[in-house]
């Protein structure tokens, strides 16, 4: 299967620490790296613009021509007809452009309306969120909704999405649950980057999660930020340069009060592989995720360009086809991957994709 890239789209040089780039967009900056990562190759990009990711993405889209975007959406706070309205519209602008990536977030944000905490009913309530989603974008009627989370009347949309039969919906989280719902509704799972033994047991589990109803399973995506250098001794040296860089950041931080300590499954999974060991496999490190106290997809694969390159495809040798790969320096490091990344791993396995397609061939010689 051909392999995908998707990079990211940030509002600012993540290094700059917490003050760096101020709380507004930077249009500039978004658009010259929405640029880059078209040129380099980049199939589509996670928007990481807080809170306006549909205004930013519209933006980015009207100043690139393929690009595709990952739109990151919390289902809960925002009722399933006004988001199923907005995308539908933001699909339209983009020109089908956009995937939707479904969060439900490790606990509750009051800010936003959302107080419900315990964590298999968040998942049940997303599910039921993109159930409504999905219908409302296909069908050509009103209908009503009587749910556990939502009691909705006469949902309606004129406004149907540009991708038929609807908008691609993709998936993330670590726990059981996650699996369920992913297997129910999406055609890409999201991974952050783990021991190559650990991502294989997810990948598992999500395949005996689809088996369970019926359906294929869905395409795997792996998270992973990569450090290079054009010598591995050079290539450790800025890794370690950024953690403390991001460590530094951290400690300077203002707390964050809204998790309140609360711990994700993909986080303890980072932690607990962190103490196993710093360094797993070719060349996947734990510095990076530490740092920062493994809060998000923090992992790194640090070495030279062919040593990244070999670790990468390590991860497509059992099942990975989606690569979420950004920097902390956006803006060079995405130029980089499309330097010396993308097209060697996109040439390896379309190599590797003929020699197995020529196999049955010459068998039957």
């Amino acid at each position: 299967m051909p392999v995908e890239f998707v990079g990211a789209l940030a509002a600012r040089n993540q290094l700059l620490g917490p003050a760096g780039g101020g709380q507004n967009l930077d249009l500039d900056f978004l658009r010259d790296l929405a640029r880059a990562h078209e040129n380099a190759g980049f199939d589509r990009v996670l928007m990481l613009a807080g809170g306006e990711a549909i205004v930013a993405t519209g933006f980015a889209a009207s100043h690139t021509e393929k690009l595709g975007f990952m739109i990151p959406f919390r289902p809960g706070p925002t009722t399933p007809l006004q988001a199923a309205k907005s995308l539908a519209a933001l699909d339209h602008v983009t020109g089908g452009r956009i995937r939707v990536h479904a969060i439900t977030g490790i606990t509750a944000e009051p800010g936003l309306g959302d107080f419900l905490t315990d964590k298999d009913e968040r998942y049940a309530r997303s599910s039921e969120y993109l159930d409504v989603l999905r219908r409302a974008w296909t069908s050509d009627e009103p209908f009503d909704h009587d749910g556990k989370y939502y009691q909705l009347k006469n949902v309606f949309t004129p406004i149907k999405p540009l991708q038929q039969p609807h908008i691609p919906v993709s998936f993330g989280g670590s726990s059981d649950a996650a699996y369920h719902v992913a297997a129910r509704h999406c055609d890409l799972y999201a991974l952050w980057a783990e021991p190559l033994e650990d991502v294989k047991q997810q990948i598992g589990k999500l395949h005996a999660a689809a088996a369970a109803i019926g359906k294929p399973a869905p395409r795997v995506s792996l998270s992973v930020r990569l450090i290079i250098g054009k010598t591995e001794e050079q290539a450790w040296q800025r890794a370690h340069w950024i953690a403390e860089q991001l460590a530094s950041n951290r400690r300077n931080a203002p707390s964050n009060p809204l998790f309140h300590g609360v711990q994700g499954t993909g986080t303890k999974r980072l932690l607990a592989a962190a103490e196993r060991g710093e360094r797993h496999d070719r060349c996947l490190w734990m510095g990076t995720a530490t740092a920062v106290g493994a809060t998000h997809d923090s992992t790194s694969l640090v070495g030279t360009p062919d040593q990244i390159v070999a670790a990468l495809l390590d991860y497509y040798d059992i099942g990975v086809t989606t690569f979420l790969n950004r920097g902390y320096e956006p803006l060079y490091d995405a130029v980089d991957y499309g330097r010396w990344i993308i097209p060697a791993v996109r040439e390896e396995v379309r190599r590797r994709e003929l020699a197995a397609a020529k196999a049955p061939e010459l068998q039957s010689a």
